[in-house]
């Protein structure tokens, strides 16, 4: 018959092998719903793609037609450009003005006789606006090549330089470059958008002092041209900071502004770059060595003006946003009329009139709907297989917890391969094992504890029948006598009150600073008519001269003084007339303990009871005569008091040649530097 409480099987639908099939047959609908949107979603995307909704592949085209913006001061002629650009992209394109008038359709023969009667119809919305003063930097390829102002930096306007002052910058740059490779260093030269030649650097590892010399020896400042457009531009940055109530600046070739006299701020000597100038790295960085020549100039200029006590007020980074923002509008204003004007860029597929829209058919439907019962039947058989591997060893564990429970001996679960649940089970044996140990442990304890008890109280109840019989005289021996069996009785009776508390952490500490070494000596003193009696040395080992004096403890010095006490007394039992017992402490080499060390000359521990000398009740002698022995509790009581200070307890022993008991406790961190030679061992 059963027993009544038994379990039943757990139901389908509360079992683990049930909320498995659960969650696989969720998890595989929702990837199969998944892959059909992510297939129908990139269909459709690449339908879009051709539709020319997608203008990412586009990029060639908008940054084309920027550029013909950016050289032409308005869109005719552009229509070879576009087609060439309709040509390789296969693509229909659209310029239209801002309000939507046809400025060319790629769609149209060459004689233009196409007529918008016959032209498809535009997209609702624009692909991109072509504006090179207003470029939009997430289609151009290089989105660092447009400035903070979106200024496309093909746009020079009356920048652009002509023949004759190209050779010459061209030849300043190719002396330059010339001088630089005497010097060992790689430069190249190359030309700006506006004819503006420049040295480039093949490695940014360069000897700073023969660059800037190469540099400033060839350098060729601004030509005619050039002085003549960026006054032009001065004028018109000057006006918008007049119009704001400020006054007007300098600029320099790069559109950079000085910090100097009349800009109300403190000249620092440096140039201050506009953010928006468009300017690469490399050119940024020559002509930052350029003006360093010239920030000579202003510091020294910095310096008579301080002299002649006309500094310039405090300056304020809200001027310096003034004028950037005044710059850049003076720039684009300077080239409205070198520019075409913004037009709107419509990019289409040459069929997108005819392009269907994808649906998905009752053949598609019936299509996917297959495919999603075939994964689902794979799924569920797969996680019905996986789930019975998973489910035959949990019930393996339950069935051997259920046989631990009723007190029978539970055979070892088999342990499958290394996963969870085989590691489940191995730590599941362990567990089984070590309770078997203990519940060993705790009847051979009851056992001890009985004898330990029974002695005692047998010897006492003997000598009181005696005396009730009148076989024994009541004299001072025979109360002597029974003093010593009540005195036996009552230790032991501590000893087990001690390791309960300490069990449950409940042994109470007095902590105060304790000098180990006063410690040893006078446990030493205290225990030195036994070991005369018995015939043993008792000595505490001194430091070595140059050993430091071990640092305070923070302990409770009569716990410690136990623990000590037993140690010594368990040495001087165990050690022949004749011996020797020697205490002594020390720091270990991090500095982070102190040991306390009692070693005898005794009889050793043979190597097989070592692990078990500090379980309780444990003796080595078996018969546990009082006369060979102790109740086996001082050592467990040792263990439990250093554990109780933060340390532990551990033995050494060689059968025949004596043990070596040490208390590792943890040592006060401000104490030990404090501690050297000038408090020596006493």
């Amino acid at each position: 018959m059963r027993r009544r409480d038994e379990r039943a099987r757990l139901p389908l639908r509360k079992s683990l092998l049930g909320r498995l099939l659960t969650v696989s047959a969720l998890v595989a609908s929702c990837s199969v719903a998944a892959t059909a949107w992510l297939a129908v979603q990139t269909t459709s995307g690449a339908i879009r793609q051709e539709q020319g909704q997608n203008l990412s592949a586009d990029t060639e085209i908008y940054n084309t037609l920027l550029g013909y913006a950016a050289t032409h001061p308005g869109w005719e002629g552009v229509d070879g450009t576009v087609r060439e650009l309709a040509r390789q992209s296969q693509r229909r394109i659209v310029l239209t003005t801002q309000d939507k008038r046809p400025l060319f359709d790629s769609s149209e023969d060459s004689n233009g006789t196409s007529g918008t009667s016959s032209a498809a119809p535009l997209p609702p919305q624009a692909s991109a606006v072509v504006d090179p003063l207003s470029v939009d930097t997430v289609l151009v390829p290089d989105t660092a090549s447009a400035g903070e102002d979106r200024v496309d930096p093909r746009a020079v306007g009356p920048f652009l330089l002509p023949a004759k002052e190209r050779t010459l910058l061209r030849k300043a740059s190719a002396d330059s470059a010339k001088c630089l490779g005497a010097a060992g260093i790689a430069a190249d030269v190359v030309e700006s958008p506006s004819g503006r030649s420049r040295v480039q650097f093949v490695s940014s590892e360069t000897d700073r002092s023969m660059e800037l010399k190469c540099l400033t020896s060839y350098a060729a400042g601004p030509t005619p041209t050039e002085k003549k457009a960026l006054r032009a531009l001065n004028q018109l940055t000057d006006a918008c900071l007049k119009r704001q109530g400020r006054t007007g600046v300098k600029l320099n070739l790069d559109l950079s502004w000085d910090r100097g006299f009349g800009s109300g701020g403190t000249d620092t000597g440096l140039p201050v770059a506009l953010p928006t100038t468009g300017l690469t790295k490399e050119e940024a960085a020559a002509q930052q060595r350029a003006a360093e020549q010239k920030a000579v100039e202003d510091k020294a200029a910095l310096a008579r003006a301080s002299k002649e006590g006309r500094m310039p007020a405090a300056h304020s980074s809200k001027h310096d946003r003034a004028i950037a923002a005044c710059v850049g509008s003076a720039r684009r204003e300077q080239l409205t009329s070198y520019v075409a004007a913004p037009a709107l860029l419509f990019i289409d597929s040459t069929d997108a009139a005819g392009v269907p829209g994808f649906d998905l058919s009752p053949a598609n439907t019936a299509r996917i709907a297959g495919v999603t019962a075939l994964v689902l039947a794979l799924t569920v058989g797969a996680s019905v297989i996986a789930g019975a591997r998973l489910v035959r060893p949990l019930h393996a564990l339950t069935g051997a917890a259920q046989r631990m429970r009723d007190g029978m001996d539970s055979a070892p679960v088999p342990v499958g391969s290394d996963n969870e649940i085989g590691r489940l089970a191995a730590a599941f044996n362990d567990m089984a094992a070590h309770r078997a140990r203990l519940e060993e442990q705790r009847k051979v304890m009851v056992s001890d504890v009985a004898h330990e008890l029974r002695t005692p109280l047998s010897n006492i109840r003997g000598w009181l029948e005696a005396a009730q019989d009148g076989l024994a005289e009541p004299d001072p021996a025979f109360v002597s006598s029974l003093h010593e069996e009540a005195v036996q009785l009552q230790h032991i009776v501590n000893d087990l009150q001690d390791l309960g508390a300490a069990d449950v952490g409940a042994l109470r500490l007095h902590l105060e600073p304790v000098r180990v070494d006063d410690l040893l000596g006078q446990v030493a003193a205290a225990h030195q008519g036994l070991a005369e009696t018995a015939g043993v040395t008792l000595a505490v080992s001194a430091a070595p001269p140059d050993a430091p004096r071990p640092p305070l403890l923070d302990a409770d010095p009569v716990r410690l003084r136990q623990a000590v006490s037993n140690l010594v007394s368990n040495a001087v039992r165990h050690t022949p007339s004749g011996g020797r017992v020697t205490l002594r402490s020390y720091v270990t080499d991090s500095g982070d303990e102190v040991a306390v060390e009692v070693a005898d000359t005794g009889s050793g521990i043979p190597a097989g009871d070592v692990p078990h000398v500090f379980d309780r009740f444990w003796r080595a002698e078996k018969s546990r005569n009082r006369s060979t022995g102790g109740s086996g509790l001082g050592l467990a009581i040792v263990l439990k008091l250093a554990e109780a200070h933060g340390g532990t307890a551990s033995v050494e022993s060689t059968e025949g040649e004596g043990s070596v008991f040490t208390l590792w406790l943890p040592a006060t961190r401000d104490e030990t530097a404090s501690t050297g030679a000038e408090n020596g061992p006493k």
